[in-house]
Parts: C-alpha cells; sequence; structure tokens
C-alpha cells in the first residue's frame, strides 16, 4: 500500500512516516519546508520527499493520504484531493487504524511535560525488556528517533490536544484509545484554536470518556483545573501523584520528596502510599520533572513495571534534544536550548536551572514564537515568568503582533529586546560574562540563533566588546 503524507516533516508526521515504513508501506511525502534533520532521517529510511504542495504530487495516485494538521484549504494538493476519490485520513486517524488498534496505548496529555514524561516512560519499558512502540515530539537521548513501531503490546504516545486536521477540529489525543493515561497539568493555551480554559477541558473530559473501566489514569492532583475537569465523570480508576509537600499530598497515592540536601531536585524519593519504594538520582533538574518522573513510574507500574526497576531506569535516562539541552560552552560561558514557550514553562525551567546554579548569572533568551505567544495572550505573565533570570533578552521582530514594552517594564533593567537575530547573538557575547548560563527558549530553531551565539562569543569574548 502506497501512504502519501502531506507536511511530514513535522515531529509528529515524520515520525508517522518512520512507522508506516518499518511497518512495510510505501511510503512518499511533502512539506513546505524540506530541510535537515527531518528531511535527512527520512530520506536515510528510503522515503521519497516532494518540496511545495503542488496538486501533481497526487499522479500517480496513493492508496491513501495522510492528512497534516499544518494543512489548509485552498492549497492546492489539498483542493485536488478533495476533488479526486482518493481516500485520505488525518494523522491520528490513520495511526489509530492501522497501527494502535491491538495495542496497550500509554498516552501522556497536559499542557506541560508530555514530552518529558513520554520519553520518561517509553525509557523504563524499554529498560524493562518490552521494546516499546512510541512516538514522542522530541528526540530522546536514550533512542535514536522520536519515533518507532516497537514490538506488541506497549506503544507510548505524546497525546497533544492539538485540533487533528481541517477536517477533524476535535482534538488529536481522542483518536488514540488509551489504555493507560497520564495527566500532567492542564492550562489555557492553543488561543488560535480554542476560546477560552472551558474549551480544553472540554477535550480534555472526552479523552477521560474513552479510557477503558479496566484501565488507569494517572492525574497531578494538585491540578485545580484537572480536579474540575475529572468532576465531569470519569469511569477508570484514578492514581494521583503530586510532590509531598503539595496540599493535594494526602490526596494522591504516588509522591515524591526532593532528597536532603539536593536543592535542584536531581535526586528524590518516591513514595506510594506514604511507603518509600526508594531514591531516583538522575540527570534532570526540577520540580516539574520530579513529578513528570513520578508519573512515568506509576504508569509504568500499571503496565507491569515493578517500581524499583522504573526508578532504576530513570538513573540512565540521558535527557531529550531541546530540554535544558547543553549546546555548548565557549570561554566559561554555557549556552543551553529549551523548548519552553509558554510562562509556565519558562517559570519552572527558569526555576530549575537557579536551583542547579546557585547564586551564577542567568541570561534568559526568548522567541514569542508559538501561536499563542504570537498572539499576545501572556503577554502579563511573561516578565513574573522570568523573574529568576538576571537578565533577559527577547528577541522582537517586525512582524511581533504585539509591543513589547509592558514586558520591558515589568522586567525593569534586567530586560532588553533586538529586533534580529544576528544582532540579538551579538548583544548577548557581549553582555556574557565567564561563568554565566544563557538559556534560550524557542518552540522553533530561532533563526539558528543557538550556533550564531556560540560563534559570536568565540568572536567577542565574555564581558568584552568588539
Amino acid at each position: 500500500m502506497h501512504v502519501h503524507i502531506l507536511g511530514i516533516c513535522g515531529t509528529f508526521m515524520g515520525g508517522i512516516a518512520a512507522i508506516a515504513k518499518t511497518a512495510g508501506y510505501r511510503v512518499t511525502g511533502s512539506d513546505q519546508n524540506v530541510y535537515p534533520p527531518m528531511s535527512t532521517q527520512l530520506e536515510s529510511l528510503g522515503i521519497e520527499i516532494t518540496q511545495g504542495y503542488g496538486a501533481e504530487q497526487l499522479r500517480p495516485a496513493p492508496d491513501i493520504v495522510v492528512v497534516g494538521n499544518a494543512m489548509t484549504r485552498g492549497m492546492p494538493v489539498i483542493e485536488a484531493l478533495l476533488e479526486s476519490r482518493i481516500p485520505y485520513a488525518s494523522g491520528p486517524e490513520w495511526l489509530s487504524r492501522e497501527v494502535l488498534r491491538d495495542r496497550w496505548v500509554l498516552a501522556v496529555a497536559g499542557t506541560h511535560g508530555k514530552t518529558t514524561t513520554s520519553s520518561l516512560l517509553a525509557w523504563i519499558l524499554e529498560h524493562a525488556g518490552l521494546a516499546p512502540g512510541f512516538l514522542i515530539g522530541g528526540v530522546p537521548a536514550n533512542f535514536d528517533s522520536s519515533a518507532r513501531l516497537g514490538k506488541e503490546p506497549f506503544f507510548v504516545i505524546e497525546a497533544d490536544e492539538y485540533d487533528t486536521a481541517f477536517f477533524d477540529k476535535r482534538a488529536k489525543f481522542v483518536h488514540y484509545r488509551p489504555r493507560t493515561v497520564i495527566l500532567n497539568n492542564l492550562e489555557f493555551d492553543h488561543a488560535d484554536i480554542y476560546e477560552n480554559l472551558q474549551a480544553i477541558q472540554k477535550q480534555f473530559h472526552h479523552l477521560v470518556r474513552i479510557v477503558p473501566g479496566t484501565g488507569r489514569i494517572m492525574w497531578n492532583a494538585g491540578d485545580a483545573r484537572l480536579v474540575e475537569t475529572l468532576a465531569k465523570g470519569c469511569w477508570t480508576p484514578l492514581e494521583g501523584f503530586t510532590r509531598a509537600d503539595s496540599p493535594a499530598a494526602s490526596q494522591a497515592l504516588w509522591t515524591a520528596r526532593v532528597s536532603s540536601g539536593t536543592q535542584d531536585y536531581s535526586r528524590f524519593e518516591v513514595f506510594e502510599s506514604g511507603k518509600s519504594q526508594g531514591t531516583v538520582d538522575w540527570s534532570l533538574m526540577g520540580a516539574h520533572n520530579m513529578e513528570n518522573g513520578l508519573a512515568a513510574i506509576a504508569a509504568a507500574r500499571h503496565a507491569g513495571v515493578p517500581v524499583a526497576h522504573a526508578i532504576d531506569a530513570l538513573g540512565s535516562f540521558k535527557g531529550i534534544a531541546r530540554r535544558m539541552e547543553l549546546r555548548g560552552e565557549v570561554r566559561g560561558v554555557r549556552v543551553y536550548d529549551d523548548f519552553a514557550h509558554h510562562p509556565t514553562a519558562i517559570e519552572w525551567t527558569l526555576d530549575g536551572l537557579r536551583r542547579h546554579v546557585g547564586k551564577a548569572r542567568i541570561i534568559a533568551v526568548l522567541e514569542a514564537r508559538s501561536n499563542t505567544m504570537k498572539m499576545g495572550v501572556h503577554q502579563h505573565l511573561l516578565a513574573p515568568a522570568m523573574a529568576a533570570a538576571d537578565e533577559v533578552w527577547m528577541f522582537a521582530p517586525p512582524d511581533l503582533g504585539w509591543d513589547l514594552a509592558p514586558v520591558m517594564q515589568g522586567l525593569g533593567a534586567r530586560g532588553h529586546t533586538s529586533p534580529t537575530v544576528d544582532a540579538l547573538a551579538e548583544s548577548v557575547a557581549k553582555s556574557a560574562r565567564s561563568g554565566d548560563h544563557v538559556l534560550v527558549m524557542s518552540n522553533g530553531g530561532f533563526g539558528g540563533l543557538h550556533g550564531k551565539l556560540l560563534t559570536a562569543l568565540g568572536r567577542v569574548g565574555p564581558g568584552q566588546t568588539s
């Protein structure tokens, strides 16, 4: 069967392509922006990629077209597809029908932490010898890709609440029919498709409604919005998780407590029903990652992995690309890449880094690139979210769409803007000093800022002027 994928270079659709190829399908695809590393990864699998969305790519006709959610009416290939009799499906629909139908699906949902928690869960199952399939929105360092078919029965999926396709406005995750679900947290996001928090809660309630009674839902008991969502109805056993110092700890089966003398949460003790199950000693930092790890331990136990084995697995977890990833160090300045794209994620990431580096200077560099951020929906939260940074630089391109002045006012002397990526790299390099930690945050490539900044640091030198 010939499967043609529209929008193939996105992380999700590229993952579907890799899984389909492994499953024995003939796979081709197209995208508007065909460039490494995804294009290289797909070509190495023998997948032919077409640049652009011209109608001619449907000749000769494939057996089915899988449509990514970046596709819209008016694109030549979409108009040609709708005029034809070629079968088509969204990515989640095709994945559910062709891959997930007979699998034990473990889905990780929530506004924050999906990629990290999915990666942790997949690694725990892998470490236990279960060789799970997975589809994750990032590349875990313990694996060589973001997706694989794996062995039956287990399949871990990052369950996104974004809409499915131009012809299916439901959240992606309702297609997956999971048996095990993690609900990490719930906040307002995706303002381009959801008008308010209640609209997102409705989608999460739809997910809860399809988990079987023999399944399990692991949920953050300290999240008030999840409390409200589950109050709408739940027919599946619940296992709450939270920090041991949370007011909701008495309502949670699973709790975690940072170990004495550990400031950055890189070592924490796991409790089930108040009884210690062991201590995680790992490379990650931050209270949010402690909760992510706790959720993954709980979900893995539902799949049959003993808690002690899961704790051991987390000790060898190597991290994820673009999640506090150290991109380089030049003349004593360390440059990190992080996917943080929401004020809460920014605050959590900076808090974890602050706890890790102590009193060393932190320079935060932010691109407001997500659809919600570009709309300025969370602008009033940005300055407070970056309270832990000693200096803040924001990318201010002419087409940003909203005024950064209120954010800069909230940051005071710590806040700076720059209109181009090149100028931003030079400015941050001149400002940085030996011993500083530069945290670059964007949900995109940021115009190659990381490499440009490292180059500028080598040329200018921390604390110097050109």
